[in-house]
């Protein structure tokens, strides 16, 4: 964790988590909550996102992930921990 308290987590996410209003959710809650990043498919049919803020804002980022958007299917979240890079903002990365 940085000294400003900030922290990032790397996430990946499989399942049914595409086309089914995965991004759009976690971009609404991530903002909600004031924590940094982005989202994006990817080809292989997985999310992936980058969470940065306060280390419990973080956190609850990652275990929202666990369930996703209300229509998502869940497979597994595969989180890495790295020093925050500075994301401003949440968007949707095509």
């Amino acid at each position: 964790m940085s000294e400003h308290g900030r922290t990032r987590a790397h996430v990946y996410v499989s399942g049914n988590v595409q086309g089914v209003y995965y991004r759009a959710t976690t971009r609404d809650t991530a903002r909600d909550r004031g924590v940094d990043g982005w989202v994006k498919n990817l080809s292989d049919g997985r999310v992936e996102a980058v969470f940065e803020g306060p280390r419990d804002d973080v956190e609850a980022m990652v275990e929202w992930c666990h369930e996703g958007s209300p229509m998502a299917t869940v497979e597994d979240v595969d989180v890495t921990y790295e020093e925050p890079d500075g994301e401003t903002g949440f968007r949707i990365e095509r």
